[in-house]
């Protein structure tokens, strides 16, 4: 029973991981990112390390993608806002 769970746990990971570099968008990586973080605070579960399950799910599932989002929300805004600039002034 076990085996079968971390055989699908890392299966899960495997795939959502390769999602997560296939994506080109930068704001879906961000979100596969996040449920790969999900995935893997499952599998340290599995592994009986709930501690690090929950440090996994509180930085790897929540954080990190916030601020991945906030960055590309940044960047986003400065790039319109410089090009905005930039047409106005010829």
């Amino acid at each position: 029973m076990d085996d079968a769970v971390i055989v699908v746990a890392l299966l899960l990971m495997a795939a959502t991981a390769t999602a997560a570099v296939a994506q080109r968008d930068p704001a879906r990586q961000a979100l596969v990112l996040s449920v790969l973080g999900s995935f893997l605070a499952v599998l340290f579960t599995v592994f009986q390390a709930p501690d690090v399950g929950l440090s996994q799910l509180a930085v790897g599932s929540a954080l990190t993608p916030l601020l991945i989002m906030l960055s590309v929300r940044k960047v986003r805004r400065r790039g319109r806002a410089e090009d905005g600039s930039k047409g106005g002034a010829r």
